[in-house]
């Protein structure tokens, strides 16, 4: 009988039980977990997978890329397209810490709230990006390929901004870096902005009423902590487009459990893909973002 395999590529120590478990629902009947793999390791692993079965069936061979370094997983994917040889080929999913599928959803909705409310997208908006982890690198980059002036924006001193500018660099986003870790500093860099993200570490408040204050021309807020408080004074975790007006401010809210239930989709979704493309689903997070507007696409717009 058939077998759907997927294998588990990771540098750490373990894999995500988040992920094991969205895997295996999306149908996958074996996932295997292959733990402290690096760059190098990745071409022999994925030829070895390759070879095993005729070209014909790789719907039914998938390797998933995860870990927490958005970095190491950028050159594990390149490395994994690489390794394919000729027909042999099978579908390569890679999501870091969920930052691809996330952070997928949050250019997603936001796009879909500035439509909403302006008739256009991303093309010319500003954009502010608080957090320069996984999920802030990889929404500045989407907002930036989407046409934003896009921000990155600083807020502890051990923000690496030659990593992240980098990283920017490699999908071919500019993407310019501004300090944000004073009230000050987050004042100017949101005084300008008409799109603000927020994807700084959880229960931490990073705008709050005073700076959004400042805030004159924002449209739309996407803030991605569930742990209170919210990363965006003003931002509910259901809030889907709700408008939420302040002294001088008026935006309509993205929460994080709006992102979530669309990284939910969007990731399952990525997983089927691997099983039911017509050809080897190659699949980052400018896919994973494609994904994520089909998916909208499919449902009606909700303020809530």
């Amino acid at each position: 009988m058939t077998q759907r395999i997927l294998y588990f590529l990771v540098p750490g120590t373990n894999v995500s039980p988040f992920d094991v478990t969205m895997a295996a629902d999306a149908g996958f009947d074996q996932v295997i977990p292959l733990t402290g793999i690096r760059p190098e390791n990745v071409t022999a692993l994925v030829q070895d997978a390759i070879f095993c079965r005729p070209p014909g069936r790789f719907n039914d061979t998938g390797i998933f890329i995860g870990g927490r370094d958005v970095h190491l997983a950028t050159d594990m994917f390149q490395s994994a397209k690489q390794a394919m040889v000729g027909d042999f080929r099978v579908g390569v999913f890679a999501d870091p810490n969920g930052a691809y599928t996330t952070s997928a959803s949050v250019i997603a909705l936001v796009e879909r709230a500035l439509v909403e409310r302006t008739g256009g997208g991303f093309e010319g908006r500003d954009v502010a990006v608080f957090g320069t982890g996984p999920i802030g690198l990889c929404a500045a980059v989407l907002a930036a390929r989407q046409g934003a002036r896009t921000s990155l924006c600083q807020l502890t001193a051990e923000d690496d901004a030659k990593a992240a500018l980098r990283f920017c660099e490699r999908y071919g986003a500019k993407v310019e870096w501004v300090l944000a870790e004073t009230h000050r500093q987050k004042i100017n860099a949101l005084s300008g902005a008409e799109v603000a993200i927020c994807a700084a570490k959880a229960g931490i408040r990073i705008l709050d009423r005073e700076v959004l204050d400042a805030a004159e021309r924002l449209l739309v807020a996407a803030d991605t902590n569930a742990v209170p408080p919210s990363g965006i004074e003003g931002i509910g975790s259901n809030d889907r487009g709700l408008p939420v007006e302040l002294a001088r401010c008026a935006f309509h809210a993205i929460g994080p459990l709006a992102i979530g239930s669309l990284k939910y989709k969007t990731e399952f979704g990525l997983f089927r893909a691997i099983q039911t493309s017509s050809q080897p689903a190659l699949l980052d997070f400018t896919e994973a973002y494609a994904f994520a507007l089909e998916e909208l696409g499919r449902s009606k717009p909700a303020h809530s």
